[in-house]
């Protein structure tokens, strides 16, 4: 589609957006929100017509891009059929979703309780969690993010969180590995990997093991920064689980679904938790869906014990079509491959040559479609672009690269320190080119801040 400027239009949709809605995770006057007049593909546009290749896929969600046909279609379909309807009853749209879902998780993780969204989803794995071991703690890492909700905000280790730590949720948290940052003195991955796995035991020795209800990890941690786990720590985390009675769980709601060229990032490790959860790529998000896969030593605990919770819009029919429409969409068009083949023989290629030309570029690492650039002041003191958690002046670097960036055409996610590539898993080839070489022109802009 060919955007068609309409400013007057554009100044009416951001005069009601100003006046009514109320942002999420902002200071509502010191934000101007693009009014967007449409999208399709891997684009989206302004009521100017200014097109902008969306190297944030959304919030990390819209895998297969904006409008694609096929789910436009099945959402249409299933609300002529049927819109919407209880979650008690068994539903077409609903099990087949279910089913194709299953399939393609890891071990016998083959139950699926469906949520509205990823929050909503971390929120019940760890209820389900606790019910199944009778005990009151949960770990996470400081290095993520789990969502909104109070649980989920609570479980989540980036400065979000602080405002809303009521600090009596039963969440402890702890350091995984993350080697350019390494809080354990580490030279390698490998000492990293055991140190890290140390740290973990320690923790929960301390914590007492008869009080951990779970562990609960992005398998590859997403807005934290793509912190690829090293080769053996989620295998080790298993073990510790094992050992102590601890459910494992994997957060999975912005690495699966054909993110890191895997169906799930689990699949890069072999390994398979006991819960599992999920959103956002399951359908791109064209209808909120989320949901936690259930493996059968948890589903067995609520056999014949009511499972004491749910959702109104559990597996919603409208969602649940989109979500089995994008899967097949998926699986049809080898767009998990076509993640996998791009990440590896375009975009790290041209992010390590970008690395070699910049100096505000420290580290780059990633998989798939599922990257980050971790920009800095100074290589060789690794001291950040921006300090943590920076507002305001001191902001000033990132938000310079950002807006030069779109200036550029194309829109980044841009989270403290780090700039993240994460196009639609099936975005051409062509098109990722294009991105790359905007965003090597708006690392100039960064460069400027270094030392």
């Amino acid at each position: 589609m060919t955007p068609q400027p309409n400013p007057q239009a554009g100044a009416a949709v951001k005069a009601a957006d100003r006046a009514h809605v109320f942002h999420s995770w902002s200071a509502q006057e010191l934000i101007d929100p693009l009014a967007v007049a449409g999208a399709e593909g891997s684009y989206f546009w302004d009521y100017e017509g200014k097109r902008y290749l969306d190297l944030s896929s959304g919030l990390v969600y819209t895998n297969i891009g904006y409008q694609h046909p096929k789910v436009v279609a099945a959402i249409q379909e299933q609300a002529a059929r049927m819109t919407t309807f209880a979650p008690a009853f068994a539903v077409e749209a609903r099990s087949e979703a279910a089913r194709l879902i299953a399939e393609r998780t890891p071990g016998d993780l083959d139950k699926i309780f469906f949520t509205n969204g990823g929050a909503d989803a971390v929120e019940h794995a760890v209820r389900m969690a606790r019910l199944h071991t009778g005990r009151p703690k949960v770990l996470s890492a400081y290095r993520s993010y789990h969502g909104g909700t109070q649980q989920a905000i609570n479980l989540t280790g980036d400065p979000r969180r602080w405002a809303s730590d009521s600090g009596a949720a039963g969440v402890v948290h702890f350091w995984a590995p993350f080697l350019y940052r390494s809080r354990f003195y580490a030279e390698t991955e490998e000492q990293e990997c055991a140190r890290a796995l140390e740290h973990l035991e320690t923790t929960i020795a301390f914590e007492g093991p008869a009080s951990v209800a779970a562990i609960i990890l992005e398998t590859v941690p997403g807005t934290a920064g793509i912190m690829m786990p090293p080769p053996g720590y989620l295998a080790g985390v298993r073990e510790i689980c094992d050992k102590y009675g601890i459910v494992f769980v994997l957060d999975e709601v912005m690495a699966g679904f054909g993110r890191t060229g895997t169906w799930f990032a689990a699949d890069l490790y072999d390994v398979v938790p006991d819960l599992m959860t999920f959103a956002k790529g399951v359908n791109s998000g064209y209808v909120p869906l989320g949901g936690v896969a259930i493996s059968a030593r948890i589903a067995e605990t609520f056999a014949e014990r009511p499972y004491p919770g749910g959702l109104t819009y559990s597996g919603h029919p409208l969602a649940c079509a989109a979500a089995v429409a994008t899967i097949n969409v998926m699986e049809e068009e080898g767009v998990v491959e076509h993640a996998a083949r791009l990440g590896a023989e375009v975009v790290e290629p041209a992010l390590r040559e970008l690395a070699e030309r910049h100096p505000s570029v420290g580290d780059v690492r990633g998989v798939g479609m599922f990257w980050a650039l971790e920009l800095v002041k100074n290589r060789e003191t690794r001291e950040p672009l921006v300090p943590y958690n920076a507002t305001g002046q001191a902001a000033t670097p990132m938000s310079a690269f950002a807006a030069s960036a779109k200036a550029h055409g194309v829109w980044p996610f841009v989270n403290m320190n780090r700039t993240h590539v994460v196009p639609p898993c099936n975005v051409s080839e062509a098109e990722l080119k294009e991105g790359l070489a905007a965003l090597d022109t708006a690392l100039s802009v960064a460069d400027e801040y270094t030392e």
